[in-house]
C-alpha cells in the first residue's frame, strides 16, 4: 500500500479514535473521521499483541492492506480509517477478513454506490 493512504503517526491514530465514530462486528472494529480536504481514503491498521505471535499479527495486516487494495477504487475518498482487529481474525482467511470489511464499510455508508 503507497505511503499516502497510511495512518502511522500516533496523534493522528488519537485524533480519530477521539473524534470519529466507530462501529464494530465479531471480528473488526472500525473508528473513521471525515477529511473534506483530502483528495484520497488513509487506513491505519492495529493488531494488538492478545491476537498473536508476529507472524499471526502480520498475516492479518497483510490481508486487511490487500482487501483495502481491491477496495480502493468503491470507499469514499475523503475518510480517515483506522481497522482494529479482534480475536477472531486468527482463524479467518483472506475471503472472510475481507468479508467482514466490506460488511463494516457498508453498514457506515462508507462505499461508493455503483
Amino acid at each position: 500500500m503507497k505511503k499516502i493512504y497510511r495512518i502511522k503517526d500516533n496523534k493522528e491514530f488519537q485524533y480519530v479514535f477521539k473524534h470519529g465514530k466507530s462501529f464494530a462486528n465479531r471480528q473488526l472494529v472500525l473508528y473513521y473521521i471525515e477529511k473534506p480536504r483530502q483528495e484520497h481514503f488513509r487506513i491505519g491498521l492495529s493488531v494488538g499483541k492478545k491476537i498473536g505471535n508476529a507472524v499471526m499479527r502480520n498475516r492479518i495486516k497483510r490481508y486487511l492492506r490487500q482487501a483495502f487494495l481491491e477496495l480502493e477504487g468503491c470507499i469514499k475518498p475523503t475518510k480517515d480509517i483506522i481497522i482494529i482487529a479482534r480475536h477472531p481474525t486468527r482463524q479467518m482467511n483472506f475471503h472472510e477478513v475481507k468479508k467482514s470489511l466490506v460488511h463494516l464499510l457498508s453498514k457506515e455508508r462508507l462505499l461508493l454506490k455503483k
